[in-house]
């Protein structure tokens, strides 16, 4: 995803080879190599608790991290073996599904989308029925932002290049360059973008329809077969995960989740304004807008909008045929019961 590019990150770790398979994983139980689709820190601030807090120690496991470029490489990792949970987002396990890879998403990380539209917080402009006529901004004019918003503006019978038009700006403070030029009057925002135009001083106000936050981001996922062997160390990881989201959520913890996500990614770390802005914004897409059924929670309807949107877009030329075997809230409870 884009997240990690507004950042202005130069470089993607690359996935270095594993002495550990699948097999001696499995066989193990302990010892879990964990791959992200990019190398922020507090995108995954969880995790980062995770590891310098000591929360995986205490429970018996080594935790390795390791970055790539994007879900797709994150699924071919974990397919080779070379990693036992990934953090893939929604469509691209889809898509990998439709292709005969028995990946389970476990753990819905980003429980709301990672994109939104947003507006300047004076604009005039209140919902996105206000856009009848506008520029709007986005970073390429390929990029899943535009899919996301032309979604929303669709559903409102407005048509591009007729009602609306989208204007390729690049990122975070180039958009934030063209909301002072007036060249945008808004604009299709990963949560990085929106952090850093807050940074250069643009207050923003976002008007995404509740209803489009459900297209929830990326989240942890492993193959059918890890799943099975090995439910003790997944039931593990995700209490840890749910600890330390709690730990990460509390105020009173803050100094030390920026220390521990600056010590996962030191160069995301040097700005401390953009980094806690980011952070702000991270906080809020992760935080399930109904937390009741737990930390970690996927609403199946959800992944149904998920995948009427695949089959809409191409990713997936026809249905899949048993959308439930994409996903599993088995974990959920015990991960929630056990980290209290």
């Amino acid at each position: 995803m884009k997240m990690s590019r507004a950042l202005g990150l130069a470089v993607t770790l690359a996935l270095a080879p594993l002495a550990l398979s699948v097999a001696s994983a499995q066989n193990a139980g302990t010892q879990i190599t964990v791959v992200l689709p990019n190398p922020s820190a507090i995108n995954n601030f969880p995790l980062y608790v995770a590891l310098g807090e000591k929360m995986f120690d205490k429970e018996g496991l080594q935790v390795k991290v390791e970055a790539v470029d994007g879900s797709s490489q994150v699924l071919q990792a974990m397919s080779a073996g070379q990693a036992q949970i990934g953090q893939p987002g929604a469509a691209p396990v889809l898509a990998a599904r439709a292709r005969g890879v028995d990946v389970v998403f476990l753990y819905n990380h980003f429980a709301k989308s990672v994109f939104g539209v947003v507006v300047p917080e004076k604009s005039a402009i209140k919902t996105p029925a206000d856009l009848k006529g506008a520029v709007i901004g986005v970073g390429t004019a390929d990029g899943a932002e535009v899919g996301f918003t032309r979604a929303i503006l669709t559903d409102l019978k407005m048509e591009e290049g007729k009602d609306y038009t989208f204007l390729p700006v690049g990122d975070g403070g180039l958009a934030a360059a063209a909301f002072l030029r007036g060249d945008i009057k808004a604009y299709a925002a990963a949560v990085s973008d929106a952090a850093i135009m807050e940074t250069r001083g643009i207050d923003l106000r976002e008007i995404t329809p509740e209803q489009y936050l459900s297209y929830f981001g990326n989240g942890y996922a492993v193959m059918r077969s890890f799943m099975d062997q090995n439910p003790q160390a997944i039931e593990k990881f995700g209490r840890v995960l749910v600890r330390a989201t709690e730990f990460g959520l509390n105020p009173a913890n803050r100094d030390k989740v920026m220390q521990h996500t600056k010590a996962g990614n030191p160069q995301e770390g040097e700005d401390t304004k953009l980094s806690t802005a980011l952070f702000e914004q991270v906080k809020d897409r992760i935080t399930p807008a109904d937390t009741s059924k737990g930390w970690g929670y996927q609403p199946p309807e959800h992944w149904e909008l998920w995948h009427k949107s695949a089959v809409a877009s191409g990713i997936l030329k026809a249905p899949l045929p048993d959308l439930k075997a994409a996903y599993t809230n088995q974990f959920v409870e015990s991960w929630n019961k056990g980290a209290k």
